[in-house]
């Protein structure tokens, strides 16, 4: 009876922490995915090639502009650089995209604030953007035409289990057509068109909701049940330029295995901060988000298995590369922390601007989920059925 409560009570642990890794990220998941199926919806081929259409400075810039200003979650940037790819944005601008949509947002730097110090908030945003500088430098080298044309293809396929992703929005091409070319103060404005578009949002969440569920869960698993002194037993320390070499490569690598995503990395980066690990390590491993084990199976549904492996190896390199890079630039600026912070872990509801923006956007995901459901009535496509295994009219 012993062993069977200490078990429940560790279960129980480990579920309440995913369900607040899920609070801490959900109005980002809602602003991200709402972001997606508007892009999907409104925004035509030719717009996107016009202003993304490849990986030069201009576009670059346009890219890492749209990510800061979009959503903090990896989830729903990952959907969102999909959906920019489909419309025909370049591949590595793209990504671009979606590494800026998750390291240069203002809500990550006030997280970090508050949980481990302003130093890595100011890390994050200098390491981002020296990742943003790599990806585009390497982007031609490590993406070649053959592998943007793979990734096209695999996203085109229509798969036997009705993931196909135009089925499941309900939006027919002739419909697209006419949503693209309509004007923008019109579409904007128009009940059937924001319907449209919640259909997009709707089918991406289906379409990845196993991957997000065992993320989260998995999360809040490891979170509780792996003691700190295992995860910091992997890292050297104390051999000067060594431990910082090996502890970039292998920031990343626990950000992989830990199922830990978003905003939800940080309070780990906090143990492990509070543990030893150096603060170019820490940073590494915050910056590693886009390559938790989820996020690969995602890379893998949308882009093939070839190109998410290609993925993998090219973003640990970039993300080990800016911790490293951060490192030296803080030590020598005299910004490293000397104190390590302590671990906090909010595992009750506060009202705080979480909770605010939760339900603020919990009320719009409402409202456009009804609008999504009510299209016809305002001129929009069919309603399809998101079942598991549906795709058809409802």
């Amino acid at each position: 009876m012993i062993v069977l409560a200490s078990v429940l009570d560790d279960v129980g642990r480990s579920l309440r922490e995913g369900f607040f890794m899920f609070w801490e990220t959900l109005w980002p998941l809602i602003f991200g995915f709402t972001l997606s199926g508007a892009v999907q919806a409104f925004v035509s081929r030719e717009q996107m090639q016009r202003v993304m259409g490849d990986h030069g400075p201009a576009a670059v810039a346009r890219a890492s502009g749209f990510g800061t200003v979009s959503s903090s979650c990896s989830y729903a940037a990952t959907a969102m650089a999909k959906s920019l790819f489909q419309k025909g944005a370049d591949f590595t601008t793209a990504m671009i995209f979606m590494f800026a949509s998750t390291n240069l947002v203002v809500e990550l730097g006030v997280v970090l604030i508050v949980l481990i110090g302003w130093e890595f908030a100011a890390a994050e945003f200098v390491g981002g953007t020296i990742m943003i500088v790599l990806l585009a430098a390497t982007g031609s080298l490590v993406i070649r035409r053959r592998h943007v044309e793979a990734a096209r293809r695999n996203l085109q396929r229509t798969e036997p289990d009705a993931h196909d992703h135009q089925a499941m929005s309900g939006v027919s091409e002739e419909r697209q057509e006419e949503l693209e070319h309509e004007p923008w103060h019109v579409k904007l404005r128009s009940r059937a068109g924001w319907g449209d578009a919640a259909g997009y949002a709707t089918a991406d969440l289906m379409m990845l909701r196993r991957e997000l569920v065992v993320g989260y869960v998995v999360a809040g698993f490891l979170t509780v049940l792996v003691p700190t002194h295992l995860w910091n037993d992997v890292f050297l320390h104390g051999h000067g330029f060594w431990t910082i070499l090996e502890n970039v490569v292998v920031g990343p690598f626990i950000a992989v295995i830990s199922f830990v995503c978003s905003i939800g990395n940080v309070p780990l980066a906090a143990t492990l901060w509070h543990g030893g690990i150096r603060f170019g390590g820490v940073v590494a491993f915050i910056f590693a988000d886009l390559i938790t084990l989820p996020l690969l199976f995602i890379y893998r549904r949308y882009y093939g298995g070839a190109l998410a492996i290609r993925l993998l190896v090219w973003f640990w390199a970039v993300m080990a590369l800016a911790g490293l890079a951060v490192e030296g630039l803080f030590s020598v600026a005299g910004l490293v922390p000397h104190t390590q912070g302590r671990p906090i872990v909010a595992t009750s509801f506060q009202w705080n601007y979480t909770t605010f923006l939760n339900i603020a956007l919990l009320g719009v995901a409402a409202y456009l989920y009804r609008l999504h459901r009510q299209r016809v009535a305002h001129g929009g496509g069919p309603v399809m059925s998101c079942g598991p295994t549906s795709g058809h009219l409802a």
